[in-house]
């Protein structure tokens, strides 16, 4: 899983590169995290990138396994007094190899779908690598680890249209790789991009 870092890495680099010179007006964007501006949910990825194990663990003891205080908490620490501070500290973590006690696509996939929760919003498009995407789903389609998706998809037939994924059995979803592992993890904004019988399941479950 160690081959990972490499296209985790890429996409943290991606991200930076497309917010450099963002107008500070732009930072206070909602992002598709409800609740969370597309600054807050960058300093969100900064600080998971900056969480070894046992601090992850410290954290979750000082906040008594309220995992969205210290998802909070985390994010207030990194967050930085301006804009510009925020994207200084997340590109200072680019290259990070440090992780709260998480599998390496696990990281991968957040890096994903927090990218989209950024970029759509900002109207920014990334074409991304499709082996990265297909990746990405598959993890999704088997696990509710961290973000509830396997739940969400049950008893549904899922089906790329740009690219090999496929996975479960039942009612058709179909439509671009990105799109799918958007719906996957809650993120109704990209439904209207999917087809099948199954869109109305997913929506309901969105």
């Amino acid at each position: 899983m160690d081959s990972l870092w490499p296209l985790i890495h890429a996409e943290r680099n991606a991200l930076c590169r497309d917010l450099a010179g963002l107008p500070d007006g732009r930072w206070a964007t909602p992002s598709l995290c409800a609740g969370l501006s597309v600054r807050e949910v960058l300093a969100h990825l900064t600080a998971a990138a900056s969480l070894n194990p046992v601090q992850w663990m410290a954290g979750v003891i000082r906040c008594r396994f309220d995992f969205d205080k210290q998802v909070a908490m985390r994010l207030a620490e990194h967050l930085g007094a301006t804009p510009a501070e925020t994207l200084a500290r997340f590109r200072s973590v680019l290259a990070s190899t440090v992780s709260p006690p998480l599998p390496r696509i696990a990281i991968l996939g957040e890096t994903v779908v927090h990218g989209e929760d950024i970029r759509r919003p900002l109207g920014l498009r990334r074409p991304y690598p499709p082996e990265v995407l297909t990746q990405v789903a598959g993890y999704y389609q088997q696990s509710d680890m961290v973000v509830v998706a396997k739940s969400r998809v049950a008893g549904l037939r899922l089906a790329a249209t740009d690219g090999p994924f496929a996975a479960g059995t039942g009612p058709l979803v179909e439509g671009p790789t990105l799109a799918l592992i958007m719906a996957m993890t809650g993120r109704p904004a990209y439904l209207d991009e999917l087809a099948g019988d199954g869109v109305g399941l997913l929506r309901e479950r969105s």
